[in-house]
Order: structure tokens, then sequence, then C-alpha cells
């Protein structure tokens, strides 16, 4: 009687889903998962000075104005009084505030130094004019800065937008960069992992090839392999996110001054956490870390395991359609 082929392989006997090492693997993917991890950062980090200078700075416009309690050009009050009334005026101003003394002494603090009293010297008025966020890019209306120069001839009128549209296309090419860069360390993990899958086949290739002769179904083969290296891909995953976490909370510190952090008490990141954890261990990690990161952060041990899986059945399925 005849006997029936091997079509799949009910235990794993041959030891062929440990023929990869169990010390290396994890080590590469778990320095490349720290890589992964910076990348995220900076494509975080990018995406978040933008947004703060666009919906803060990028909407300021400085004007200062000269000689603030001479007449107005016309005899219509005072010089500054006038420029107040032409920003009160106009419905595309969100907001104007004049500097006092006190901030006008913690400005100039860093050139003039402690102590400087500022009623000696010529300063002008300097009044702080936010724009509606749809107009910042554009600056002060054309009509609306004429007026102003004909109120309080030499009057200086400084806008950020443009630096925010700068500012804007700089993290754009960060983001892409840092994508690219996670793109580049996808692939070389996806590298080393077959080439560690196709040392451990050369090291298991008479026991391959005299199950495969026997019937054995290749993705049977493939899986054996496969799972051995998503299991030792996840633990080196696994360490590589946990290894990142001090860089990345250090970062993110030096980072505070520069980009917002979110803390929306309705986030659902948040709100996941204040059901399972203590109010205070919820504040220390919301502000350790932007909510996006931490979303991120645990999808890096999965995607190294998705990777391992592929990359390790692509290369088995590849090795055992040449035998």
């Amino acid at each position: 009687m005849a006997e029936r082929p091997v079509t799949r392989l009910r235990a794993d006997r041959l030891g062929l889903g440990r023929a990869l090492g169990s010390r290396l693997l994890p080590a590469l993917v778990a320095a490349m998962t720290f890589l992964a991890a910076l990348a995220l950062a900076g494509m975080v980090g990018a995406s978040q000075l933008a947004g703060r200078w666009q919906d803060g700075a990028g909407t300021l416009v400085t004007v200062q104005v000269p000689q603030p309690g001479e007449a107005a050009a016309g005899g219509a009050g005072g010089r500054l009084d006038r420029v107040e009334a032409l920003l009160d005026g106009d419905a595309r101003i969100a907001a104007h505030h004049r500097l006092d003394d006190t901030e006008l002494q913690h400005l100039l603090e860093p050139w003039l130094g402690d102590g400087t009293k500022l009623d000696t010297l010529p300063l002008p008025a300097v009044v702080q004019v936010r724009l509606r966020a749809d107009d910042a890019a554009a600056g002060l209306p054309p009509g609306l800065s004429a007026a102003i120069a004909n109120a309080a001839p030499g009057t200086l009128v400084e806008a950020n937008g443009v630096w925010g549209v700068r500012l804007a296309r700089l993290a754009a090419s960060l983001q892409a960069c840092a994508a690219l860069a996670l793109l580049l360390v996808g692939l070389v993990a996806a590298g080393v992992i077959a080439v560690a899958a196709r040392a451990s086949l050369g090291a298991k290739r008479q026991t391959v090839e005299i199950v495969h002769g026997l019937g054995a179904a290749p993705g049977d083969i493939a899986g054996r392999f496969a799972r051995r290296a998503s299991v030792l891909c996840a633990i080196g995953g696994v360490a590589g996110s946990l290894a990142a976490l001090p860089v990345l909370v250090a970062l993110a510190r030096l980072a505070a001054p520069f980009s917002a952090l979110p803390k929306e008490a309705d986030d659902a990141l948040v709100a996941a956490w204040q059901a399972r954890l203590p109010a205070a261990v919820v504040t220390a990690l919301r502000d350790s870390l932007p909510s996006a990161l931490w979303r991120a952060i645990p999808a890096l041990p999965l995607g190294a395991t998705a990777i391992g899986w592929a990359a390790t059945q692509a290369t088995v399925r590849a090795w055992l359609r040449r035998l």
C-alpha cells in the first residue's frame, strides 16, 4: 500500500520553526524600530511646529508707531489713537493689543539689559495685531496699511504670515524626509529578515528538501519559518519601542516651548486612559508625548511583526520554488 504524501506538518518535530536565530534577529529589529520611532517623532514634531506657528505667531502683525503722543495727520487725535481706531474698524482684524511698559521692558531686556528705564528712550508704541487665520498669509490688508501710513507717517508694519508659509513648506519637506526614512528603515528591516531566513534555510536545507520532497505544502513550510520570524520581530519591535520612549520624552521636553502638546480633555486616547489608569498617570502620559506619538508607537511592533511575517514567507516560498 502506497504511503500517503505528507501535505501538512502537524508538529514542528523537525525544528523548522526554530531554525531562525533567537538573538541576532530581535536585536537588529529592535535597532530598526528605534530608528523608526525617531523618524515618526520627526514627522509629528514638524507638523506640530508648523501648526503652532500658523495658529499663533503666523497670524501676528507688529505695528510700530513712532511719536505716539503727537497729533495724527489731519489733526484727528493722536497718532496712536488714530491707528488703533483704524484697527478697530476693520473686520479682518481679530484682535489687537498695545504693549505696555512692562511688556516692552521684557521684550527689550536681552538687548538693553535689566533695569533700563524706558521713559528715557524715544521708543515707538508697539501694537500686536492678530489677523484672522484665513488672512494671515496675506498680512495686513493693503487698504488698512495705506490708511495707517496716511494717519501716522513713519509707522512700521511687520507681518509674520510670509514666514508661516515658508515654515509650512519646510515642515512638509521635513515630514517627507521622515516618511522616506521610515520607508527605508522598513525596507532595510525586510532585507535583514530575508537574509536571516535564507541563512536558516541553508542551515536546514537537507531537512527542508526531504519534507518538501515527501509532499509537504510550501505554505506549511513557509508558515513554520514565518511564525518563528514574526515572534522574534515582535520581541525586537517591543524592545526597540521601549528603548525609544526615554529619548522621545527628552526630545518632547526640549521641543515643548516651540510646539504645543495636545491636552484636550475629550481626546479619545486620553478618555481610554482615564477608564483604566489613575488620573495622575494619565496626566503624566498626556504631558510627556503628543497623542499622535502615543498612537503611533504601539503600531511599531505590529509593523515589525507584519514585515517579519511577509519577508520570511516571500523568502521561503521563493527558495522552495527553485528546488
